[in-house]
């Protein structure tokens, strides 16, 4: 469903953990989060995406900045009367209640009535899967189950946002990958506004309507999941998502003077020096005498693919993309021409002050 009022408005948070002259956890930060959007912000630990998590839920005060809800000011607000949904990585459910009492909890402390509690317990759990459930024990469930009962446990009370922290990371691959695409389902389905943070790149574009780049307290990039995926902003951005074919170039014309020699680059590149990125799938194996030399020192299965890590004559190593069954062998020598339409001009990433 397309997005439409901005739900959630961050403006220019900032959060320190030490003096001032430290770098802030969160340096000003702004985002907004349109109703029904799913957000997810992605990055490695330290970058301060659990930090803002933590604010907009109001269990992390601001410095600087403000946290909006429907265009109204939280501050001041505490958690539980945000109207917000937190579920964590190691879902936190009560062990001494059942599995329907841990999904009652937040409509019992909203005070409904015993009737429509137990109306919504039916609902959520048939909602997530585990129909009948509200009997069992929290400890003889599985990890997959425990997470969907602590999901249903968030959406009990109706939240007008829901957060999750690292919502998968404690699940196998295999189930995170089944449980990530059941979740984009059931927030469609049911409309849900979520914001959510992780480290992990397949999970966020799995997920998410929009992904947020951070790095060091700041967005990095914003973008869909295709923008950010095909066009990174920067050389981190580049680098966090796994491409490590980025080198300094100067553009003249319709080429890039770069370590590996003359590199086309797409219609309407800026001329003079700047940083490019080649993604793999633009590193393409050609005859020996038409390209870049180059020998094969790698190899990696990616089910429908095989990456190749090959040692030119001239510069660092270089990763290609190559159908498996066209795959050279390590120890093999090769030549690589490039892809004017894989080549991505990267921006100057800011320093911190």
């Amino acid at each position: 469903m397309t997005p439409t009022r901005a739900l959630l408005r961050v403006e220019d948070a900032t959060v320190r953990f030490s003096a001032k002259s430290e770098p802030a956890a969160l340096d000003a930060v702004t985002l907004e989060v349109a109703a029904r959007e799913t957000v997810c912000v992605l990055g490695p630990s330290g970058s301060g995406k659990s930090t803002l998590l933590r604010a907009v839920a109001g269990l992390q005060p601001l410095d600087g900045g403000r946290v909006l809800l429907d265009g109204a000011d939280q501050a001041g607000v505490p958690a539980h009367r945000r109207g917000v949904g937190l579920m964590f990585q190691d879902h936190q459910l009560f062990p001494q209640r059942d599995v329907g009492g841990n999904v009652a909890f937040g409509p019992r402390m909203h005070k409904v009535s015993r009737e429509r509690r137990d109306e919504r317990v039916r609902e959520l759990l048939d909602l997530v899967g585990l129909p009948g459930a509200g009997g069992r024990g929290v400890a003889t469930l599985s990890g997959g189950e425990q997470q969907r009962v602590a999901l249903a446990r968030a959406l009990a009370p109706e939240p007008r946002l829901l957060m999750l922290d690292e919502p998968l990371g404690q699940l196998d691959r295999a189930l995170r990958e089944r449980l990530v695409v059941e979740l984009r389902e059931l927030f469609r389905r049911l409309g849900t506004t979520v914001l959510a943070v992780t480290h992990d790149q397949s999970e966020a574009f799995a997920l998410a309507d929009r992904v947020v780049v951070m790095c060091d307290g700041r967005i990095a990039q914003s973008g869909t999941p295709l923008e950010v995926w095909q066009r990174p902003a920067s050389p981190f951005v580049a680098r966090f998502l796994g491409f490590e074919n980025v080198a300094d170039a100067v553009v003249a014309g319709d080429q890039a003077d770069t370590v590996w020699g003359k590199v086309p680059v797409p219609p309407g590149t800026p001329e003079g020096p700047c940083r490019l990125l080649i993604r793999p799938t633009g590193v393409r194996l050609t005859s020996p005498e038409s390209g870049l030399r180059c020998t094969v020192v790698a190899r990696t299965f990616r089910g429908d693919h095989i990456t190749l890590v090959l040692a030119p004559e001239a510069g660092p190593r270089l990763e290609a993309g190559c159908p498996w069954r066209a795959a050279p062998e390590v120890g093999a020598e090769v030549a690589v021409t490039f892809a004017p339409e894989e080549v991505v001009l990267l921006a100057e990433e800011a320093k911190r002050p």
